[in-house]
């Protein structure tokens, strides 16, 4: 109702790589519910209802809340995250907010 963002993204650890929950039964409900109530899902690459199961526990990161939070996240994760992929930041490391 006010806003805000909730991240699950993916990290360097072994199998979370591709994010922890599964698209399928978790990601694309959540998605639903987000989207009607006027927010947005997304995995930080393209919007969560967008995306077609390759197999039916694939996973995948999650980032939702309010349409602007996801777009700004979004941004960030595309334009930003190249530059720090040798970096020690908190959100750029190891198992930080976009690894």
């Amino acid at each position: 109702m006010r806003g805000g963002v909730f991240l699950y993204p993916a990290d360097a650890r072994q199998g979370y790589r591709e994010g922890r929950l599964r698209l399928l039964y978790e990601a694309h409900p959540i998605a639903l519910i987000m989207e009607w109530a006027g927010g947005a899902a997304s995995s930080g690459r393209s919007r969560i209802l967008e995306l077609s199961a390759r197999t039916p526990h694939q996973r995948v990161p999650l980032i939702m809340g309010s349409t602007r939070a996801v777009r700004d996240v979004d941004a960030i994760h595309l334009t930003v995250e190249p530059l720090f992929e040798s970096s020690d930041a908190p959100l750029f490391a190891r198992r930080g907010l976009f690894r």
